[in-house]
């Protein structure tokens, strides 16, 4: 492989960068309520549904991107509905709803054979793969979801530390949670062009427990989630181009070893700060 100084000179690795940096901005901003909600496991349950939204659009000749993404937003919006209702436990909803998704798309794919090649590209993502078309559609789904967090931000951070407070103080706390759900939602869906849909719940939980290692406050969390998000996707581009071995796998890697890193420094553990 080439020296990494002349990377850039590659339109292919100029736009894994710059879609990197979009999806780990995104990913790191959107962990923080992750972490504050404890969505995580929710955020695993949209991926997985991903796979039936991506098989749908393989098999009905569709963008499967626009479909995962409204499996993905209805599979958000069906968590919620259910989990408010409270007839059963969350990860019980979690879990039935994203089986069923997932199912459907085991299902589905066994009648698109002619199609199941590109359905790897989707499973374990091909950042290095990233075309134009694919980064206005990572930028529309940034801005609109950094947006409302943007605009929402306190009123969210409210919600994620006592919705029941935020609702007696008039807080419209039920619409941001779905809002958030949404979100989410299509932050999977982002996440999938880096890593694939199998590892892209690591993208929406990884950064802000690495920030919560080493900071006490939610401006700490995200600024280092950030940061740990740029590394992750920067270095692992790196070192999966130099070894030649799956982007998405290096870039997980990295993430999961920042945040073993920042564990055994963190002053939270016992018998320190």
């Amino acid at each position: 492989m080439g020296d990494w100084t002349d990377l850039l000179a590659y339109d292919f690795m100029r736009r894994a960068l710059l879609a990197g940096f979009a999806v780990s901005l995104l990913c790191s901003v959107v962990s923080v309520f992750v972490l504050l909600k404890r969505m995580a496991f929710i955020g695993s349950g949209i991926a997985h549904a991903a796979l039936g939204g991506v098989a749908v659009g393989l098999f009905a000749g569709l963008d499967p991107a626009a479909t995962a993404l409204g499996v993905c937003v209805a599979t958000a919006l069906g968590i919620g509905w259910i989990s408010e209702r409270g007839r059963i436990h969350e990860d019980a909803a979690i879990g039935i709803l994203t089986a069923g998704i997932m199912a459907l798309g085991v299902v589905l794919i066994g009648f698109a054979r002619a199609y199941q090649g590109d359905l790897f590209s989707y499973l374990f993502g091909n950042i290095l793969a990233v075309g134009r078309a694919d980064l206005i559609e990572l930028a529309v789904i940034a801005v609109v979801v950094l947006g409302f967090l943007a605009l929402y931000f306190k009123e969210l951070l409210f919600v994620a530390f006592d919705e029941e407070v935020a609702r007696v103080t008039g807080i419209p706390a039920r619409a941001l949670s779905y809002g958030l759900l949404v979100a989410v939602a299509c932050t999977v869906v982002a996440a999938i062009q880096v890593v694939g849909l199998i590892l892209a719940s690591a993208l929406l939980v990884v950064p802000a427990a690495t920030g919560y290692q080493l900071a006490r406050n939610w401006r700490g969390i995200l600024l280092v989630s950030l940061a740990t998000g740029w590394l992750a996707v920067l270095g692992g581009l790196l070192l999966s181009y130099r070894w030649d071995v799956a982007s998405g796998g290096t870039i997980v890697l990295l993430l999961v070893a920042l945040f073993f890193a920042a564990f055994l420094v963190s002053p939270r553990r016992p018998g320190r700060g």
